[in-house]
């Protein structure tokens, strides 16, 4: 029967080295044995060194490309990426509201791993309103949580603190990823609070690397995927957490500088 197959949705920018972006998203739901779908944002001129130039897609592209899936496709579980500017946050609002893509997976792309600010506080502030509510699950990194949350992290107490507010915000399950800036560190330590209230800690090693680009674009994929077959949010979390750990502990030679991780080396990649 048609639409049997798990499928997924990226609503993302395209990365033209393939390391992050629309890429690693439909890289890890494709290893995950999902079938990936992505509503194209912007494409990025990029490689390790760095991004060259961007172009954002016309929204009224971005929301006819949201019509011709939901017209044929039954989307299970569907993510967001880079979205650089209100306008374009609005139209993605609008259009997941109007289909049915299942749970959305929120990836705040507001500030890089290392602290950078990604958008203007009026793209920040339309997120802020717009998506927030919408997301079944919000994944922001240790600068996006301290962000977002508008508050300081610095012990256990102050995540789970962060992770309620952004709760209070409107998203129903909450991952706040550690910090893993410090090159000191033995461990990454995550917190995860679910809508019912349950929460866990999730760890794995820290690994001095510089190839680490696209892991939280992997990790909320690996979610979305999770989600998609129909696995529970607690399992999606601990399997989308060891999935981003493995390809990052076992890295490819690709490019010169900040180089991908490695979507094939995780071994617990399963079909079901």
């Amino acid at each position: 029967m048609a639409n049997e197959f798990p499928q997924a949705l990226t609503i993302a920018g395209a990365d033209s080295d393939g390391s992050a972006g629309m890429e690693a998203d439909l890289t890890t739901m494709f290893t995950l044995g999902v079938h990936g779908m992505c509503v194209l944002t912007a494409a990025v001129s990029g490689n390790s060194y760095g991004i060259d130039a961007a172009h954002n897609m016309p929204t009224d592209f971005i929301a006819q490309q949201f019509k011709t899936l939901a017209a044929d496709f039954k989307i299970r579980a569907a993510k967001t990426g880079m979205l650089s500017d209100s306008e374009l946050i609005r139209t993605v609002a609008t259009n997941v509201k109007a289909g049915t893509f299942g749970p959305l997976v929120l990836d705040p792309v507001i500030i890089t791993k290392h602290g950078a600010m990604l958008l203007e506080e009026s793209a920040y502030e339309t997120l802020r309103q717009e998506l927030i509510p919408l997301a079944t699950v919000i994944t922001p990194n240790f600068f996006e949580a301290q962000k977002l949350a508008e508050m300081d992290i610095t012990t256990d107490a102050d995540m789970v603190t962060a992770a309620h507010k952004l709760q209070d915000m409107g998203a129903k399950n909450v991952l706040v990823k550690g910090a893993h800036h410090d090159g000191d560190q033995d461990e990454v330590r995550d917190f995860a609070l679910l809508a019912d209230g349950t929460s866990f800690w999730l760890s794995a090693p820290y690994v001095a690397t510089e190839h680490i680009n696209g892991t939280g674009d992997t990790l909320s994929a690996a979610i979305t995927a999770e989600l998609a077959k129909g696995n529970g949010m607690a399992d999606a979390f601990r399997i989308a957490k060891q999935y981003t750990y493995e390809a990052i502990a076992d890295p490819i030679a690709v490019g010169h500088k900040f180089g991908p991780i490695n979507h094939w080396a995780p071994k617990m990649t399963r079909l079901k």
